[in-house]
């Protein structure tokens, strides 16, 4: 198994950074993200891609399934999916046992969602 990559406290990072911090090229990235729904980084306005800490993350999930757990890119991105629902529902386990109301929540996203249409005008 491969030591834990450490990744800088940044808010982006770009293509070449991401595949020095994982080991994996550039054109496999790119390729990767046709492959991978859950690998989609955000073009800025420069039409560069600016990967988030989560999209690293996500290329160290990949690049582990795929070389170290001999998956195929299918079988990868099933186990993929499987372990985003796992960690969704571990999430709202972890937050009902510590009490936390589901209305309460419910409220709270209705409040926000209204927040955000005033702040895109409409």
């Amino acid at each position: 198994m491969e030591t834990p990559v450490k990744i800088p406290e940044k808010l982006f990072f770009k293509i070449g950074e991401v595949s020095r911090l994982t080991g994996v090229k550039s054109h496999v990235l790119r390729y990767w993200e046709t492959e991978f729904p859950a690998l989609s980084p955000p073009k800025n306005r420069a039409s560069q891609r600016v990967y988030r800490k989560k999209d690293i993350e996500t290329v160290l999930r990949i690049k582990n399934l795929l070389y170290e757990e001999n998956y195929t890119i299918s079988g990868a991105r099933k186990r993929l999916r499987e372990m985003r629902s796992e960690e969704k529902a571990k999430g709202q386990m972890d937050l009902f046992s510590r009490g936390v109301d589901r209305k309460q929540v419910q409220a709270a996203i209705g409040e926000l969602e209204k927040a955000l249409k005033i702040l895109e005008g409409g």
